[in-house]
């Protein structure tokens, strides 16, 4: 119920994508917002206000002559009450009339009369790839933003006229996470993070290898509250089958070594390095090129390891490192083992946890432990953790500004 409390303005204009529409309200009304829809005519042409209705449990408003307001003025009454206005799908005629300040229709008129300082503007846009390329469009959508709309996509992808590019709305459920993450506080405006997420996995032979029981939730939970706070978010992960959190750019490596020479050239220009990826320690010396066949008798092959780089403490040790956050996943003696590895490392924080209570788990407790004491964290579920961990990062330890190039 992460948008409980919030009265959400949801403006469908004229397009295929409105049937993403009526799915979108579905999925903010379960997230515990009111809905308000608002349908331009052309909108009306491809679902009924009847439709939205049932799923918001609302009258639909399509027209500023509505008579039923006491004050016959629809425009301020649907704007003043909402938290957010969400067009979702916006055509490029629809972008073309916000960025001329055009009021010819209720949802025009109402984006243009909010009180911009409280009630946030979130576009959505939906068309055809040659619309959505077309220069009288980027020079509307750039404009749009410049005047304080928050453009959400497009997507690339096949379109309904068969084409495939750019100018697909963007899925119900990364708009729901994008409308939650406007309500976030940006506690890490401006700043540049860099996240490790899930296991590594170190080759045996083609078939076999090693690995861990991590399953990347935590890291990426923490990515998505890092985004939600306003961060530009890169997040190298391991073999995961998570879908990437809304804002964030990913980056995917298989081995410790991949992932070691992804994270080294970039931690240097980012604010704050969160290692949470629990990467192997050791590698097999010579994996094979063939499958090693098992032979009757011959029992085990005896394997060589050798030691993995240490990403999180190679990142600490720059010259111009970011602030560096660890992750320790133990199981026992869980604050002494985690403070060892603060020193040992000179790192800023590290966040502790019980590993075989939480792999592959959507809840979590964390411990987190830095020089000045220790902070617990009690049982959640990974999202909230990762939030508060993020803002208890802010609060206590500011991310170092690299020089500019």
């Amino acid at each position: 119920m992460e948008l409980a409390g919030k009265h959400i303005v949801l403006g469908l204009t004229g397009g295929v994508a409105c049937y993403k529409g009526a799915e979108l309200a579905r999925e903010l009304v379960k997230a515990g917002a009111t809905v308000q829809v608002v349908m331009t005519a052309s909108a009306q042409q491809f679902v009924t206000p009847l439709l939205l209705q049932s799923l918001t449990g609302r009258p639909v408003a399509t027209t500023q002559w509505d008579t039923t307001q006491p004050n016959a003025m629809a425009h301020i009454n649907l704007s003043r009450e909402a938290d957010a206005i969400l067009v979702a799908p916006a055509t490029a005629d629809f972008i073309a009339r916000l960025a001329q300040g055009r009021c010819d229709e209720l949802l025009s008129l109402l984006c243009v009369a909010r009180p911009a300082e409280r009630c946030g503007l979130l576009v959505a846009p939906a068309m055809n790839r040659e619309m959505w390329a077309h220069p009288a469009t980027q020079r509307n959508a750039q404009q749009v933003q410049q005047d304080g709309a928050v453009l959400l996509g497009p997507a690339s992808g096949s379109q309904a006229c068969g084409e495939i590019g750019d100018g697909r709305m963007l899925e119900p459920l990364e708009i729901r996470d994008a409308l939650i993450a406007h309500f976030q506080p940006k506690v890490l405006k401006g700043r540049r993070v860099l996240i490790t997420a899930g296991p590594t996995f170190e080759a045996i032979d083609p078939v076999r290898g090693i690995t861990n029981r991590s399953s990347g939730k935590m890291g990426f939970a923490i990515a998505r509250a890092a985004a939600e706070a306003g961060a530009q978010v890169t997040l190298v992960a391991g073999p995961v089958h998570l879908p990437t959190p809304w804002g964030v750019t990913r980056l995917d490596v298989e081995s410790a070594r991949q992932m070691h020479d992804a994270v080294l050239p970039l931690a240097p220009s980012h604010d704050l390095f969160i290692a949470t990826a629990a990467v192997a320690d050791w590698r097999v010396q010579a994996p094979s090129d063939a499958k090693i066949k098992k032979v009757a008798g011959q029992g085990a092959p005896v394997l060589a390891m050798t030691e993995n780089p240490d990403i999180l403490a190679a990142v600490a040790a720059l010259p111009q490192a970011p602030t560096c956050v660890g992750f320790a996943a133990e199981t026992h003696d869980i604050e002494r083992h985690a403070r060892e590895k603060l020193q040992r490392k000179r790192l800023q924080l590290v966040v502790a946890n019980h590993g075989p209570s939480t792999f592959g788990r959507d809840e979590n407790e964390l411990l987190l432990i830095d020089a000045k004491g220790t902070t617990a964290l009690p049982a959640a579920d990974k999202l909230t953790l990762a939030r508060h961990l993020v803002a208890h990062i802010a609060q206590h330890h500011p991310c170092r500004t690299p020089p500019s190039n």
